[in-house]
């Protein structure tokens, strides 16, 4: 079991290297925003940057699940060209037929999105931006299959320093304010997809199986309302909290919110290497029992990064380096949201990691449903606690959200793929962070001295509660660390 582990570790560092450095220069856009860009700027380009987030959604509608699926299951070369090709022309025909309609409806569109009247050229940038992102998705998804994670950390790396560079460029050195944002996002779209051009071409067959399409749209069609519900939950609070409060407070929830981003790191480099992960290993006989240790590994390091975070957010951002902070003054009153997004972006994980069962089973029809139960219950906390909590209560929202649909998936695919978890261990860990939250939301001090006190408890716990123990820290060394074989004669 332990080479699975490592399989697994390998990959998912190898996704978290780049993932980490491709969002770390992302992250540099949220100070450089905050302190180039007015709070208005920020909000506008928050919503609409919602909005293309749920067209995405419908540019590919699962397509990209249902490559995921049927390719994992075909090792014949001929048949994985069939299961590349079809997928991949069939999303380019109806992404073309998709972004000519939103440009023949632009007037109706601008005004739908609520684009200010001077910037209506913002949405031929986003048009042409969900288009070529829409013809790179299946490649990366091929290139995750076939593990090869060090191409696709290449490839979305130089997406990311193209995409920071031009911005800086272009707003510092062309004075272009937030149109530079999407003039930036599409150069490093087509980059990315002529970067890509080798890979497609290789695998590219002009040709649809009709057969074979008609099992994929079955298969991935139920992503689609899954997905916008997903969408709904990840982006509906901007759209609402501007409706209930203004632009500037957007601004303040957008940059602050975006902070949740190391969680969502930690989330997202697993994601990438989890699914070809239960994909490659559901026929093994100790399946189950894997995927079980593979969730208690995941909560145990989460919620490390948890308590890290959420300890130490409000004072990162007030460190000045060379004279700037890490996001702007104005900024820092929306740092008590921070925790919540974290801890929402936890129970994604959690969600994540459910969602093995559904696709080995191909219960996909699921999905809708509890993603659609956690839309509804997004919405309906943003309209109860904004009025009263402000941002806070948005971020409360997007929390109480992913908690329902963690627990609404592990009810559902506990029917049909039951998994024996550590239910034990589990709550141990989860004992381990209440415990420590407590203290310090009870003493409410926010001294340097107090905080590392409060790391300590929970490190103390984590032993105490026999979370953690040596043959565990043996096991990581060995997992992390190369075994050397000792020289002859030693």
């Amino acid at each position: 079991m332990r080479e699975k582990f490592k399989e697994l570790t390998k990959d998912t560092a190898v996704y978290g290297i780049s993932t980490i450095l491709s969002r770390f220069l992302t992250f540099i856009l949220v100070p450089f925003y905050s302190h180039v860009l007015g709070k208005a700027e920020n909000g506008i380009v928050g919503y609409i940057y919602a909005y293309i987030a749920f067209l995405n959604i419908i540019y590919l509608y699962g397509m990209d699940s249902a490559y995921l699926k049927y390719a994992s299951l075909n090792k014949d070369e001929k048949n994985r060209k069939s299961v590349f090709s079809t997928p991949y022309i069939f999303v380019t025909i109806t992404s073309l037929v998709i972004s000519l309609l939103i440009i023949i409806f632009r007037p109706q569109v601008n005004a739908a999105m609520d684009i200010p009247s001077g910037r209506w050229d913002i949405s031929y940038y986003f048009t042409f931006i969900l288009f070529f992102d829409a013809l790179a998705v299946i490649p990366f998804a091929h290139l995750r299959l076939e593990r090869k994670a060090k191409r696709f950390a290449l490839i979305k790396t130089i997406n990311i320093v193209v995409n920071v560079f031009l911005n800086i460029i272009l707003i510092r050195g062309f004075r272009m304010g937030m149109m530079a944002v999407f003039i930036s996002n599409l150069a490093a779209s087509v980059l990315t997809l002529l970067l890509l051009v080798p890979d497609i071409m290789r695998n590219l067959e002009i040709k649809i199986n009709g057969t074979l399409l008609k099992k994929m749209l079955k298969f991935g069609l139920p992503y689609l309302p899954a997905s916008l519900a997903s969408m709904v939950i990840q982006v509906i609070d901007r759209p609402i909290l501007l409706m209930m409060t203004n632009e500037s407070t957007v601004g303040v929830y957008q940059i602050n919110y975006k902070l949740g981003i190391f969680m969502m790191l930690f989330v997202s480099m697993f994601q990438y290497a989890w699914q070809p992960f239960f994909l490659h290993n559901a026929k093994e006989k100790n399946a189950k029992e894997i995927f079980s240790k593979v969730l208690t590994y995941f909560v145990l390091a989460g919620s490390v990064v948890l308590v890290l975070l959420s300890l130490f957010i409000g004072d990162l951002i007030r460190i000045k380096i060379m004279g700037f902070t890490l996001i702007g003054a104005a900024y820092w009153s929306g740092a008590n949201i921070i925790p919540i997004v974290l801890l929402g972006y936890l129970f994604n994980g959690i969600y994540v990691n459910f969602t093995a069962g559904i696709f080995i089973e191909e219960k996909t029809k699921y999905l809708p449903y509890i993603t659609g139960l956690g839309a509804l219950v997004n919405v309906g906390v943003n309209y109860w606690l904004i009025p009263q909590f402000g941002i806070t209560g948005a971020a409360s929202a997007t929390l109480a959200s992913y908690v329902i649909m963690a627990i609404a998936l592990f009810i559902v695919v506990q029917k049909f793929y039951k998994i024996d978890y550590e239910y034990g261990k589990l709550f141990r860990i989860l004992l381990s962070v209440l415990i420590p939250a407590l203290v310090f939301y009870a003493v409410a001090n926010n001294s340097i001295l107090f905080k590392f006190g409060i790391l300590l408890l929970f490190i103390i716990l984590l032993f105490l509660l026999k979370v953690v123990n040596n043959d565990d820290l043996k096991a990581i060394r060995r997992t992390f660390l190369p075994h050397r074989t000792p020289a002859a004669g030693a």
